[in-house]
Order: C-alpha cells, then sequence, then structure tokens
C-alpha cells in the first residue's frame, strides 16, 4: 500500500498554499503550521512533508523556528525541503531533529556533490526533482532548466538515497490530478523508490497511483486536496488500501 503523506508548507512561519508555485498566489489555511502538523498526526499520518517555501526562493532555509516547533511538537518522521544547498544546512536540520531532506536545486546544479552528500548521510537524503513540461526547474521553481527530469533521474545511478520525489509543478495546488504519464516515466527510469506530488485530489486518482505500486511508486504527496476537503486522510488512505479502496 502507498504511504499518503501530508504536506505543510511553510510561508512567513504560516502554513500555506501555492498554485503552480507561484509566491504570490497563496492561500492561507493555518497561521500556526503546528496546528495543521498535530491534525494530520492526530488523524493517523505517520510522516509529514514539510516545505520551507522562503527557503526555496532565497536559497538558504528562512523557517528554523517554525520547523523546530513541528519537531518537537509531533512525533513522526518529519521530511524537509526547500533552500537546503549543502552540508551544513543538511546537518542542521538533521540535528533539529528532521528525519529526511530533500535536495532538488542542488541535485540539478551539483551532482557530484549531492553524489558525497549521500554517502555522507546514507538513507537521509530525498533526491527531488519538480518538472515543468518535463524540464527541471529549480530555486523555488522560478528557473526552469534545459534538463529533462528522466536524464537528470538516469544520470545518477545508483546512491544511497531515501528516494526521490517528483513533483508536476504545472499540477501543483490545480486540484487537476496526477501526471500519470509521467510518473510511469520516472518509474520506468528511477533506481530508487518514488514518491508522486502534484495535483492529487480524488479517491480515483489515489487509485490510479496504487496501479503504480508494483514498479516503484511508494508514497502520494498531499496537500491542497486536503486543505480545501476535496478528500480526508481517512478516505484517501482507504482508497490505496486493498478492499477498502474498491468500496466507493
Amino acid at each position: 500500500m502507498i504511504e499518503i503523506i501530508p504536506a505543510v508548507d511553510l510561508k512567513n512561519g504560516r502554513c500555506v498554499r501555492l498554485l503552480q508555485g507561484r509566491m504570490e498566489e497563496e492561500t492561507l489555511y493555518y497561521e500556526d503550521p503546528v496546528d495543521a502538523a498535530r491534525l494530520w498526526y492526530e488523524q493517523g499520518a505517520r510522516r509529514i512533508h514539510v516545505v520551507d517555501l522562503d527557503g526555496a526562493v532565497t536559497g538558504k532555509p528562512q523557517n528554523l523556528k517554525s520547523l523546530e516547533r513541528i519537531v518537537q511538537s509531533v512525533p513522526l518522521p518529519i521530511q524537509v525541503g526547500g533552500g537546503i544547498r549543502g552540508r551544513l544546512q543538511i546537518q542542521k536540520y538533521l540535528d533539529l531533529g528532521v528525519d529526511r531532506v530533500i535536495l532538488g536545486t542542488l541535485a540539478c546544479q551539483s551532482p557530484g556533490q549531492v553524489k558525497e552528500l549521500s554517502e555522507e548521510y546514507p538513507g537521509r537524503i530525498l533526491l527531488g526533482i519538480d518538472a515543468r513540461d518535463g524540464y527541471v526547474a529549480i530555486k523555488g521553481w522560478k528557473d526552469t532548466t534545459g534538463v529533462l527530469s528522466v536524464d537528470l533521474l538516469r544520470s545518477y545511478g545508483n546512491l544511497p538515497v531515501a528516494g526521490v520525489i517528483y513533483t508536476d509543478i504545472q499540477r501543483d495546488g490545480m486540484l487537476s490530478g496526477p501526471n500519470i504519464q509521467a510518473l510511469r516515466s520516472i518509474l520506468s527510469q528511477s533506481p530508487f523508490p518514488v514518491i508522486a506530488s502534484g495535483g492529487i485530489t480524488t479517491r480515483e486518482d489515489l487509485k490510479a497511483l496504487s496501479l503504480l505500486e508494483p514498479i516503484g511508486l511508494t508514497a502520494a504527496i498531499i496537500g491542497k486536496a486536503l486543505y480545501a476537503g476535496r478528500l480526508t486522510f481517512e478516505s484517501a488512505c482507504s482508497a490505496v488500501s486493498g478492499e477498502l479502496a474498491d468500496r466507493s
């Protein structure tokens, strides 16, 4: 069964959701992001996905205090991305109690450094591949490179990373469904477990994602659909849990 991972996105110390990563198009859901994290913990989440949106744009962590409060308040593994560009930032997050860190911009710009870091922190790093029309976007999705996401993934070979998060930017926050075709392409090239992100909205979306589990999909990150009430955490889990998923 694929794991359902709720997202908590941080901007100016608050829990928000963006449309396609555009910083100017935010919807505020919680003034205190700890309230969001506690909600998902109480509903049965086994892991929480946190993104420092400000950090992704500036290139260095901007919401450390909020993140630290989440880690201290919720007894769950926390994975964090956004503005992590080197060893010192990774170590700072791990020292705070974060379980896994996500490298996106660095994964595209400095593959050699990421290889070294993954060997230094085996199993603690996730590769973040954020794609716009199939091409990798970096620096908080502001810049779209000329690198195809499948080519970037293929270039890495075998590393001791925890997996790869694939986000379809054009679907993120749009409640338009995941990009199944792109996910299949990523899965065909990935030697790592793959986590899907972007556009997941309905039980049908999750049932479609469950069909990709045999070829390496291990989890789905959900944000907007949970906060907007299009899915409950319970219904999301039931949609991927075998027999219960058939009881529509």
